[in-house]
C-alpha cells in the first residue's frame, strides 16, 4: 500500500512563516511537520508518493529520496486547485489501494491503523477518518447512518457532528470519479465532492471515528498547540550537549550535540533544545520551549511557550512569550514581545485580511525568517514581521510589517549648547 501526502499548497493563512516555503517543512519541536505524518504512516505504506508545486525544491531538500529505507516520488500537482486534483496528480504512480493524507495535519499513527481495518474489514471502496466537533463551522460535515457515510457538507455552520479529518483509504478506482468531479463554489475540484459522486453512485464509502489527537495546522497558533502536545507526550530526556557547573536542568529537557547550556542558565522541561547552539548564561527557558539547530540564547533573556527555528538569535536582554521565531532571524538588545492584552481579552490575528480571534489569551509575535530587529524594539500581541525586513531601533511594531520592509523610527531632536 503507498501513501499519498498532499503537500503542494503555500499555507497562506500561515504567514509570514510561509513566505518563502510550503507550510509542510515548518518546524514544530524542531522537526519538520510533514515527517511527523509520514512518521505515523510508516508502519502501513511501502512507499510514499508526495505531492508537490509551490517552492517543491524545500521538500525535496528536506525529505531526499527516501524515509527510513522506504523510496519518495515526487509527482508535481496537475494544473487546477483543490484536494481531488492533488490526490488525481498520483494517478500514475498508484495503481493499487492507497491512503491519501494531506501532509499539514498531525495525527496519531493508531489513526491510519483504525482507518485501513475498518477500510479492508468491509471491503470499502473509500473510507475516511472522522471526528467529532461540538462545532463544525471551519470543518467538512461528514453525515452517516450507521458507519455509511451518506454524504458531505463543507462548514455547515455551528453545528454539532463528525468532522472530516482529510485522512482517507481508495481503492484506485477512485480515479474514475476525480474525472468527474465538477468545479466547487471555491473554484476548487474537492475531494469531498468526488466522494459524494461515489456514495451517490452506490459505492462503500465508510467513515472511521477517531479520538486521538489530531490537530490542522493552518494558523500560527497551531504550531504553538502542536508544539505543546509533542513536548509534552512525546519528549524523552537527553543531554548530549555539555552542561557548565552552576546551570539547573529540570527533566524532560533534550539537548543536541554541541550544544553549550552555560552558568546561570535555568531549564524547566518540557523544553528541546538542537544541535550547536549556545544557551546563557543567566536566561531562563520556560516549558513547552523548542530551540532550534545553531541558535543563540543570551544573558538576561527568557523564553517561555515559543518556537525558535534555526539559526535564529535572542543573544542578550530579550523576553519571547508565546511566540514563533523564524529562521536565521536576531533581536536586538532588549527587544520585547508582549503576549497578554490589557483587557486580557483572546489576542487577534489578522490572516488574508481579516482579524481572527486565536482563541487564546496569551500569544506574542509572529516573527518570519530572516528578520533584523534593532535595540529595543517592543512588539505588540498577535503581530506579525515578515520574512526579510528590517525594524530599527526603538520601533514600537503595533501593526502587522509586510515582508521585505524597512522600519525606522522618526525622530525630531533638539540640541543646544549649554
Amino acid at each position: 500500500m503507498k501513501g499519498v501526502i498532499l503537500a503542494a499548497g503555500r499555507g497562506e493563512r500561515l504567514r509570514p512563516l510561509t513566505d518563502d516555503r510550503p507550510k509542510v517543512v515548518l518546524k514544530v519541536a524542531n522537526r519538520p511537520i510533514i515527517e511527523y505524518v509520514m512518521e505515523n504512516l510508516y508502519p502501513f505504506v511501502d512507499e510514499f508518493v508526495i505531492v508537490v508545486r509551490y517552492r517543491k525544491d524545500w521538500v525535496v531538500n528536506a525529505l531526499g529520496d527516501e524515509f527510513r529505507g522506504k523510496p519518495i516520488t515526487y509527482v508535481e500537482q496537475l494544473s487546477g486547485e483543490g484536494t481531488a486534483k492533488a490526490i488525481e496528480s498520483s494517478a500514475g504512480s498508484v495503481d493499487e489501494d492507497f491512503i491519501a493524507v494531506n501532509g499539514d495535519i498531525y495525527f496519531e499513527a493508531g489513526a491510519i491503523r483504525e482507518l485501513i481495518s475498518a477500510f479492508r474489514r468491509e471491503d470499502a471502496d473509500a473510507s475516511i477518518l472522522v471526528k467529532h466537533f461540538d462545532d463544525l463551522s471551519h470543518f467538512g460535515r461528514v453525515e452517516v447512518e450507521g458507519n455509511r457515510v451518506k454524504g458531505i457538507v463543507e462548514k455547515p455552520g455551528g453545528v454539532p457532528g463528525y468532522a472530516n479529518l482529510g485522512i482517507y483509504a481508495f481503492k484506485s478506482e477512485v480515479f474514475d470519479f476525480i474525472g468527474k468531479t465538477p468545479l466547487s463554489e471555491r473554484g476548487e475540484f474537492e475531494i469531498t465532492d468526488t466522494i459524494n459522486l461515489m456514495v451517490e453512485a452506490g459505492l462503500t464509502v465508510i467513515a472511521v471515528p477517531y479520538d486521538g489527537y489530531w490537530n490542522d495546522i493552518g494558523r500560527p497558533w497551531n504550531l504553538l498547540e502542536l508544539n505543546e502536545y509533542l513536548l509534552k507526550n512525546k519528549l524523552r530526556h537527553g543531554i548530549r550537549g555539555t552542561i557548565e557547573e552552576g546551570a539547573t536542568i529540570i527533566p524532560p529537557v533534550e539537548i543536541g550535540e554541541n550544544t553549550v547550556v552555560r552558568s546561570g542558565t535555568y531549564i524547566i522541561g518540557p523544553v528541546k533544545i538542537g544541535k550547536n547552539s549556545r544557551i546563557g548564561p543567566n536566561c531562563f527557558i520556560r516549558p513547552y520551549t523548542s530551540i532550534g539547530n545553531n541558535c543563540h540564547i543570551g544573558n538576561a533573556v527568557e523564553v517561555k511557550n515559543s518556537i525558535i527555528m534555526d539559526n535564529s538569535n535572542a543573544p542578550h536582554l530579550n523576553y519571547v512569550g508565546d511566540s514563533i521565531i523564524g529562521e536565521n532571524t536576531n533581536l536586538g538588545a532588549g527587544t520585547i514581545t508582549a503576549n497578554l492584552r490589557h483587557d486580557k481579552g483572546n489576542v487577534k490575528v489578522e490572516i488574508k485580511g481579516k482579524l481572527e480571534d486565536s482563541g487564546r489569551y496569551k500569544l506574542g509575535a509572529i516573527i518570519g525568517h530572516n528578520v533584523k530587529i534593532g535595540i529595543n524594539v517592543s512588539i505588540y500581541p498577535g503581530r506579525k514581521i515578515g520574512s526579510g525586513s528590517f525594524v530599527g531601533p526603538a520601533v514600537v511594531v503595533d501593526k502587522n510589517i509586510p515582508p521585505n520592509s524597512l522600519v525606522v523610527l522618526k525622530q525630531e531632536k533638539e540640541v543646544r549648547r549649554l
